[in-house]
Order: C-alpha cells, then sequence, then structure tokens
C-alpha cells in the first residue's frame, strides 16, 4: 500500500499547571500531529516531543525537519504492507526515534481502521482496562506536594510518581510516605545524580518505594548496574533503554528490575512490542511511561499496557489531569479503580476534534505521493 497524503502539525496546548523535573519546566504540550491517508482511510500519531532538548536531543524544531525533509519523503516512497514495515523502513535513519514514533503511530491506526480491528488487539494485549498512576512534578514545598498528591489521592489515584533532585528527595519522600503508608509510590530522578551519590540514593530504600527511575546518565547503563548492587529498591530504566538493542544490554548486565517503555523513546510500537517481549522472557517487568501526551498519543500507550507484561501502573493518566480540553472527542476518564479503560475501537479507538485541533495548530505542513 502507498500512503498518498502526510499532514504534520505543531501544537501548543497549556497544561493546567506547569510540569517540573530535576531538569527543566514544561508549561504546555508541543508535539507534532500527524495525519496519514490511503485508500480513503486515515491514520492519527503523536510525536511528544519537548520546546528544547532535555528529554532527549530532539525538540519541536528538529522534529519537525527531520519530518518534512526526510522521514515523511521516505514514507510516502515507500510500498507499506503492515505497520511493521515503517519501522523496517526507518532503521537506517539514526536517532530521531520520537519523530519517527510519530509516523509509526498513525501507519499502526491506519492499519487498525482499514481492517476493522483495535490497537490493542493488534499489537497482542490482554486486558480491556489499564492501571495508571500519576505523575508530581517538583514543588514549592513540602505543604504544596503533600496538597497536591492528596488532590490525586481523593481522585481515586493509587500510584503516585514523585519527581526528585538532590535536595528534594528524601524529606518529600518521606513526608508522603508518612501521609499515606499504604500508597504505590516511586521515584524518578531524569538522570540528576552520579555514581558517587549511591549512598544517597540507597536512604531511599527505607521507604518501600516500588521503584527508583533513572538515577544515573541519561545514556549510561554500566554504572546502574553497579547502582542497582547497592538498592534494595528495584532500579527502573527509562532514558537508557532507546532501542531493544539497549533493552537487551540492560538485561544481561543486570542494571535494572524494571522497564519503562516509553514507545516514543524507542521509535514506535514495533520496538516498544520487541522490548516487552525481551523483559518478559527475562522475568523483568514494565510499565508504560508517558510524555504528556494528548489524547491521540495517549490512546496509543493505553492500548500497548494492555500486553501482558505491562504489570505495574503508567504514567498515562486521565486527560484531565493535564489538559483544560483535549484534542479527541472523548477523553480518557479515570476509574474509581485507577484504571482507564482500553478503547476497542477500529485503530487507537479515538476520534479527533478537527475544530479543536485547528484553534492550537501553530505551524503545518503537507505533502503527497
Amino acid at each position: 500500500m502507498k500512503i498518498e497524503r502526510i499532514e504534520v502539525r505543531q501544537i501548543e496546548l497549556p497544561f493546567l499547571t506547569p510540569f517540573e523535573t530535576s531538569g527543566w519546566r514544561e508549561y504546555a504540550n508541543h508535539s507534532l500531529i500527524v495525519r496519514l491517508e490511503a485508500q480513503g482511510e486515515e491514520g492519527w500519531g503523536e510525536a511528544p516531543v519537548s520546546s528544547g532538548p532535555w528529554y532527549n536531543e530532539e525538540t519541536t524544531a528538529t522534529a519537525l525537519l527531520m519530518l518534512r525533509e526526510v522521514l515523511v519523503p521516505m514514507l510516502l516512497e515507500a510500498d507499506i504492507k503492515r505497520p511493521e514495515d515503517v519501522d523496517a523502513l526507518f532503521q537506517r535513519v539514526r536517532g530521531n526515534r520520537i519523530a519517527r514514533s510519530g509516523l509509526e503511530f498513525a501507519a499502526w491506526d491506519l492499519f487498525g481502521r482499514m481492517a476493522g480491528e483495535s490497537l490493542s488487539a493488534m499489537l497482542g494485549g490482554v486486558r480491556d482496562r489499564v492501571d495508571v498512576g500519576v505523575s508530581v512534578g517538583v514543588q514549592p514545598s513540602i505543604e504544596a506536594l503533600l496538597a497536591v498528591v492528596d488532590g490525586y489521592v481523593a481522585a481515586g489515584y493509587r500510584r503516585v510518581k514523585l519527581k526528585i533532585k538532590p535536595g528534594w528527595d528524601l524529606e518529600p519522600t518521606r513526608a508522603v510516605r508518612e501521609r499515606w503508608p499504604d500508597l504505590r509510590l516511586q521515584v524518578d530522578a531524569n538522570s540528576i545524580y552520579t555514581l558517587e551519590q549511591a549512598d544517597d540514593l540507597a536512604k531511599l530504600d527505607h521507604f518501600d518505594l516500588l521503584l527508583i527511575e533513572q538515577p544515573l546518565a541519561h545514556d549510561d547503563i554500566y554504572d546502574h548496574a553497579k547502582l542497582q548492587k547497592r538498592l534494595r529498591t528495584p532500579i527502573c530504566l527509562d532514558e537508557s533503554i532507546v532501542s531493544p538493542e539497549h533493552a537487551r544490554w540492560a538485561l544481561e548486565l543486570a542494571a535494572c528490575r524494571v522497564i519503562n517503555i516509553k514507545p516514543c523513546r524507542v521509535g514506535g510500537m514495533t520496538a516498544a512490542r520487541q522490548i516487552h517481549d525481551l523483559a518478559q522472557e527475562a522475568g523483568v517487568p514494565v510499565w508504560c511511561g508517558g510524555m504528556l501526551e494528548t489524547g491521540i498519543g495517549r490512546a496509543a500507550n493505553v492500548a500497548l499496557a494492555s500486553l501482558p507484561n505491562f504489570t505495574l501502573p503508567g504514567d498515562i493518566s486521565a486527560s484531565a489531569r493535564y489538559f483544560a480540553q483535549d484534542v479527541v472527542r472523548e477523553p480518557f476518564v479515570l476509574n474509581p479503580d485507577s484504571t482507564l479503560h482500553v478503547p476497542n475501537g477500529a485503530g487507537s479507538g479515538v476520534e479527533v476534534d478537527r475544530d479543536f485541533l485547528d484553534t492550537i495548530t501553530k505551524a503545518r505542513f503537507e505533502l503527497t505521493a
């Protein structure tokens, strides 16, 4: 099958509140929204890049350039027989995985809509709802943190992740744990620590955490293996796992006991499913991280999280956690048991609100075959 037309939009969708990690602060979603057309059907995808190179090397500007100059022309020239062919097509493109993922997601959606099959079923999902949690950014004070967490617990979230950094780690974690002794709690360092701070990180063992996410450098696996031997708490790798090969290296080195799979970080659903399978074979649980996506990317994440080895709650919270209005007509809503329903419609199962999407579009281009 030949893709006939590809449209790419750069959007700006403000968050309800700024989201702060150990290294940067985000005020809005700056994703690139992709739409493919072929044989009278369309498929939607999202490349959830940031405005700056803080999470990885990609930005809205670089991803837009790569899509327009390289990736979209490549896909328009190709003959695609199944969505996995998009991943194979882009293997000779180094890096730029989030940009690649937007097109790959859209291809899965397109093929699913053509076949009348849900994305979850196409991937091998086994559940109709998935456990989710909420990620809480760095706050101005302990009191503010407790108030924010209290709001999410009251809303029904049973798992909370705290963003931490040196000077904002032990005390906030202790405060939350003391207030909610039975809460499923984990922390995320976003690569801000070094191996020399291992003794400080070991103090987090006292708080009965599900995991400590990516404490060391964003591209490190080797030192994480050293650190894991010094901690009781499982290390979860995120930024370090950019491909199935990186996942295999981490598993063979015992660098982590959990993997966070963000499909956009690894180039799309095909690679994400391969990492899921590798981890399942190794007896290592996985969970689905989020990049503050709109409902388009959230639908893809929820479908992926329905696979069997996603046994820990994901960072794929309800739409209302992030936005006053989402770009899909039926936003994701938190169930009383801290889950989200997996869409069962064709493809991603969501309908894009084109009128609203137009109001938040900052730039746009389209190319035809």
